[in-house]
């Protein structure tokens, strides 16, 4: 019997610190893959990689697994992970993974699988673990070629979004996979860029790949406001979430980026239909409205915004987080994001003056409170019992969305690490700390964290 860790596999990929996730695992991940391409008819995947320092052994020992089952691998190399989505679809019937960890510390790597157009997660995910521990592989002699997808995949984008005016944009990559591709399709676009860290290092030596953590932009908007920039522009260390920053400097939260796409796309699409997860702000229902469009609070994590737009037919979907999809392109990707917003920009829009423009809430930051054990019986625990007493609906979308007149607050488990992500936000600061204390009583004895406001 085959022996991997069953904690590395996780609710949207595999993800886990090198320690555990070893050539050896992902070899077995490659195998289990392998197994279930063909239960399913799949002949051929797209495989890549990010630039962390373990991703060539990783991604070699995927392949190896994949090759040993019968299933021909297109291999990508470096890429960000929509690419790998781009040239799944493409070339190899949706069906790809890519070796990454994401925005994670150096010392973590993962794994992302899409099958026949479907991204892998939840019980199809555990189920290539089960294959594994019942040595449930099939064996065959698959073949290798190469795939370079780059110019391919610009050129894709520059025919379907072309800028009305070339821009002056700052692009910060925090030393991810994108650093090797974002310039040049912007300099495609016609834009003048000054890059940021964007020589690929898996070390991540200036600052952690994570757009939406406001001191990881602290020099792009620095940058931004010096060389009067159009926009400041930063990645995660995949590539499929997207930070922004406006010309005078400030940073733009993930939230409030979606709702500057979803005015631009009900614009042009009247009554079209969006998507957003439990960590974003509660205007953005009243905000997609007002532009004509309905909305759902959505489950956080990639593969459940992928699988809701293909059910509803979605125009758009976006996370607190700065992951976005747009139905027309059909996968989460920063890059084609970004591009959206430089359309916007191009077009006429004040990026300053939109971003003032946004109806706003007092809000925390993401806080974190660490758990021992499973942090999805935690959450559990606390809705069998928890009275809130001002709150006006629970929502058990994702953990617990508790609705109030003037705000909500946030319960959840993380999907990747043992904690629960917690979150507030309301209309006054009296209200926040009354959410905070009805929070801080359901979670008791746990300390909940602290936060200025």
């Amino acid at each position: 019997m085959a022996s991997i860790p069953a904690q590395i596999f996780k609710a949207y990929d595999v993800r886990a610190r090198v320690d555990l996730l070893t050539p050896e695992a992902a070899y077995l991940v490659g195998r289990a893959l392998g197994a279930e391409a063909r239960a399913q008819q799949q002949p051929k995947l797209a495989i890549g990689r990010d630039g962390r320092l373990s991703s060539p052994a990783l991604a070699d020992a995927l392949i190896r697994g994949l090759l040993e089952s019968g299933i021909d691998v297109l291999d990508l190399g470096l890429v960000a992970t929509p690419m790998m989505y781009f040239a799944a679809i493409r070339h190899a019937n949706g069906c790809g993974a890519v070796v990454t960890g994401s925005h994670n510390p150096p010392d973590y790597n993962g794994i992302k699988v899409m099958l026949a157009g479907v991204t892998v997660g939840g019980t199809t995910l555990k189920g290539l673990y089960e294959r594994i521990v019942r040595d449930d592989f099939v064996d065959g002699k698959g073949a290798v070629a190469p795939l370079d997808i780059d110019a391919e995949y610009r050129a894709a984008i520059v025919a379907s979004q072309p800028l009305a005016r070339p821009l002056k944009v700052v692009v910060d990559c925090g030393n991810g996979a994108l650093g090797a591709f974002a310039p040049a399709l912007y300099r495609a676009l016609g834009c003048a860029v000054t890059e940021l860290y964007c020589d690929v290092d898996g070390r991540f030596p200036n600052h952690h790949p994570d757009p939406q953590v406001e001191s990881n932009v602290a020099e792009l908007k620095r940058v931004v406001v010096a060389q009067g920039a159009d926009v400041g522009l930063a990645f995660d260390g995949d590539g499929d979430r997207v930070g922004a920053v406006t010309p005078d400097g400030r940073f733009i939260p993930g939230d409030k980026l979606l709702m500057l796409f979803a005015a631009a796309e009900l614009a042009r699409q009247p009554g079209g239909h969006v998507l957003y997860d439990v960590k974003s702000t509660g205007v953005l229902s009243r905000w997609i409205a007002a532009h004509g469009g309905s909305s759902e609070i959505i489950a956080t994590g990639h593969t459940h915004m992928k699988q809701r737009m293909k059910e509803t037919g979605a125009l758009l979907a976006g996370e607190l987080s700065g992951h976005f999809a747009f139905g027309c392109w059909g996968f989460d990707d920063g890059l084609y994001a970004s591009v959206k917003l430089l359309q916007m920009i191009a077009g006429g829009q004040d990026l300053n003056a939109a971003y003032s423009a946004l109806p706003t809430r007092l809000s925390t930051p993401e806080l974190q409170l660490p758990v021992d054990g499973d942090g999805h019986g935690i959450v559990d625990r606390v809705a069998a019992v928890a009275i809130f007493p001002t709150a006006t609906e629970v929502l058990r979308v994702d953990g617990l969305r508790i609705e109030y007149a003037d705000g909500f607050g946030l319960i959840r488990a993380s999907n990747t690490t043992p904690v629960l992500t917690l979150r507030i936000e309301a209309d006054h600061r009296d209200a926040i700390l009354r959410i905070r204390d009805e929070l801080a009583t359901a979670l008791s004895p746990l300390p909940f964290p602290t936060f200025t406001v």
